[in-house]
């Protein structure tokens, strides 16, 4: 499962602001400025926003940031999506499903304006959690472990 903040565009594998060195200088117009400066400023919202959910992942993040881009009128390619990929699994205990949950739910609200898919991940944690709490519930309730029995031959 991952944890995503993926905007429209197209992809490249090149990370922003490589430029080839065989490109031209050109001329941009005014508009061509104005794109560049939204991509700039789309490209650090992405960045800082994965970056929040990889450092609340701790350790059930599989995988650091991938970015998707597009490419500016300058050449240049600059982020705008990403995702980080976040162990969902629950733990081997109730208790260890509970933390882990907590954790998943941090990592996906981690960013200053969760995306859609973060909550739906955060969502899917609580869900988790509140399944490894009723497990427990279960287990302490009165009655649920077995009532001590003697077998008696004669």
């Amino acid at each position: 499962m991952s944890i995503s903040a993926i905007s429209p565009g197209s992809s490249a594998a090149a990370p922003a602001a490589v430029r080839s060195a065989a490109q031209p200088r050109v001329q941009l117009t005014p508009e061509q400025l104005a794109q560049i400066e939204q991509l700039k400023q789309r490209d650090t919202e992405v960045r800082q926003h994965e970056l929040a959910h990889l450092s609340a992942a701790g350790g059930l993040a599989t995988s650091g940031p991938s970015y998707t881009y597009q490419r500016g009128p300058n050449g240049v390619n600059y982020a705008v999506g990403g995702e980080v990929n976040i162990d969902t699994s629950p733990g081997a205990t109730p208790e260890e499903t509970i933390a882990r949950a907590r954790t998943i739910q941090a990592a996906a609200l981690a960013p200053a304006e969760p995306s859609g898919q973060d909550r739906a991940v955060a969502a899917r944690a609580q869900q988790l959690e509140q399944q490894a709490r009723t497990e427990l519930e279960l287990a302490y309730a009165p009655g649920a472990a077995a009532k001590p029995t003697v077998d008696v031959y004669a």
